[in-house]
């Protein structure tokens, strides 16, 4: 009988919510009205970043923040989906990390478009073909993503979020035993597994594709072969997990970038991305940081890549916390650019963690 009524009640409360759920789709709509008259995006970072805090900071200890997050993200999702839809660029095909970190930010409901390569993800964006794109920036041990740095140089996008995603590689193949002769999947992947395949795959031939989802595509395809990527993968692909967490490292994960259309609003809790070079100038790199720690500005990550066609020249990718409409944020930026060369700031938007 106890057992009875606590199932009435939660018939009750679940009423209640379909009721509400339904007002709040109603009032979705109008907003998608309202956007569409003066042009703006159904996608809205800060907005849905600043919902998320505001309704974790209400919880009193009945419901996980995560768990909380996970019903809001499907929630948001369908009223993106009912202002109007936010297709999503995403590295494919379907089951690689990249899906994943995409699925994790804007929900099952919303339109996921795979790309080949992480330039056609830029492009799209770029071109307004997506409302949003999704790329690997990098990862905890094998660092930046080249070919996403190169990307950031010449796009006109905003990098208006990220998303941290665990990393837990699984060996796959057809069979669940039988010789491996040849393993597909992304560098990164390869890489982040190195010491592992050294002593259980040796003999085993590498094979570098766009994607560990592409590397899994092609293992079901061919006898003695195998690939690196998630459990997830296995699903879509029918492969078969032969090992779990083949990984070097347990506290791999990777950095993903959100790509929008629009620069971001400050939400209060932000980090801001910014590129540039510097004049073959003694000192040159330790002033342009001082001008940071001058404004009491956190540097939350330097790192240099060779410049495009430019022999032993360098870009310098900063990420600072804060917002870049911060007035002191807007101070050190001008004092920058007198130091700098192609100063550009790629995107302020909500810290993930």
């Amino acid at each position: 009988m106890k057992l009875a009524s606590l199932r009435r009640k939660v018939d009750r409360l679940d009423d209640q919510l379909v009721r509400l759920l339904e007002q709040r789709a109603g009032i979705a709509r109008e907003i998608g009205l309202l956007k569409r008259q003066d042009g703006s995006s159904v996608f809205a970072p800060a907005r849905e970043a600043a919902l998320f805090r505001r309704l974790e900071s209400k919880l009193k200890g009945g419901l996980q923040p995560s768990d909380l997050r996970a019903v809001y993200r499907e929630i948001l999702a369908s009223a993106r989906k009912i202002q109007g839809g936010a297709r999503v660029a995403y590295l494919g095909p379907q089951g690689s990390y990249c899906h994943q970190a995409a699925r994790e930010r804007f929900g099952a409901a919303t339109e996921l478009v795979p790309c080949p390569t992480i330039a056609e993800i830029f492009s799209a964006v770029d071109r307004g073909e997506v409302e949003a794109g999704v790329v690997p920036m990098e990862n905890s041990g094998e660092g930046a993503v080249g070919a996403t740095q190169d990307a950031l140089l010449g796009t006109s996008s905003w990098v208006c979020g990220e998303v941290y995603l665990p990393i837990r590689h699984s060996l796959l193949a057809k069979t669940i035993q039988g010789p491996i002769r040849v393993l597909y999947s992304h560098p990164q992947a390869l890489g982040q597994c190195r010491h592992w395949l050294a002593t259980r795959l040796p003999g085993a031939k590498w094979v570098e594709v766009a994607s560990t989802a592409e590397g899994a595509r092609r293992a079901a395809k061919e006898k003695y072969a195998a690939a690196l990527a998630s459990p997830w993968a296995a699903k879509i692909y029918g492969l078969k997990i032969r090992q779990r967490d083949v990984q070097d490292h347990p506290g791999n994960s990777t950095r993903f970038l959100v790509l929008g259309q629009e620069p971001v609003p400050s939400t209060g809790r932000d980090k801001t991305s910014l590129l540039f070079t510097l004049p073959h100038r003694a000192g040159a790199l330790h002033r342009a940081l001082g001008v940071f720690s001058a404004k009491g500005l956190n540097l939350l990550k330097v790192e240099s890549r060779p410049a495009p066609g430019k022999p032993w020249e360098y870009v310098f990718f900063v990420d600072v916390r804060g917002h870049a409409d911060r007035p002191d944020f807007r101070q050190a930026i001008a004092r920058l650019q007198k130091q700098t060369q192609d100063l550009r700031v790629l995107g302020s938007y909500p810290e993930d963690r």
